[in-house]
């Protein structure tokens, strides 16, 4: 399906592109459709478009060297993939996996290149969510080399919320992923992920909203990560 410019203007990185401009990505974009656990992407193969995810929720992830699942960061609506692949020529890095119904706009990279080095707000916001996606990479290294479940879970958490407008000590998790997803970000199982969240219950440290999560005290979360509070 043709990617219509009008949804080509939602995604930050383009929106400062003239009309004719996104029109030229629109006649050679198109729009695929992705059902759960369906691959987009698999590790290792050549990058010949850029990947603008519009809807749902993607999640990369990697295997150890006995085939076990480990998960590298997840994409919401508005971000994009693929950039490493379009900018050096090299195959994709990781696996990318749709968690639910998700649908992802693909740009071609010889037309969305030139533009990304050429215009300096495109360049801009590619050098920021370059440094915002080592700076993640690095934080998920540190949980990874945690022992403690209860600080990974409580790590995870943290590194994926973001302040409540109108309560800073309260964090909010959107679309929180499931116990299942969670523990292939932290390299635990699934049992032990949903063990840790009784435990986060019981103690009133995170209340369920939907399909969102509220930490109640993000200090605390975060000095359980941090290892400075050995319980909660």
């Amino acid at each position: 399906m043709t990617v219509s410019v009008d949804i080509l203007q939602q995604f930050p990185l383009l929106s400062t592109l003239p009309r004719i401009t996104l029109g030229e990505l629109s006649t050679l974009g198109e729009l695929k459709s992705y059902n759960k656990r369906e691959v987009v992407v698999n590790k290792g193969s050549s990058v010949s478009h850029m990947l603008f995810l519009f809807e749902g929720r993607l999640q990369g992830v990697d295997f150890t060297l006995d085939g076990k699942e480990v998960g590298c960061f997840f994409a919401d609506p508005g971000d994009f993939l693929g950039e490493l692949g379009v900018m050096d020529g090299q195959p994709h890095p990781e696996t990318i996996i749709s968690l639910g119904k998700s649908i992802v706009a693909w740009i071609p990279s010889h037309i969305i290149r030139p533009m990304l080095t050429s215009m300096p707000a495109m360049a801009e916001q590619l050098t920021l969510k370059l440094a915002q996606k080592l700076r993640q990479a690095s934080a998920q290294r540190r949980i990874l080399g945690l022992t403690n479940p209860i600080q990974k879970v409580c790590a995870q958490l943290v590194v994926m919320s973001h302040p409540s407008t109108q309560n800073q000590t309260v964090h909010l998790i959107t679309q929180v992923p499931t116990h299942q997803e969670l523990a292939i970000m932290i390299n635990a199982s699934r049992e032990t992920v949903t063990r840790v969240f009784q435990l986060l219950q019981t103690k009133s440290m995170v209340v369920r909203d939907g399909h969102n999560l509220i930490l109640q005290n993000i200090q605390t979360l975060r000095d359980v990560s941090e290892g400075l509070k050995s319980d909660l």
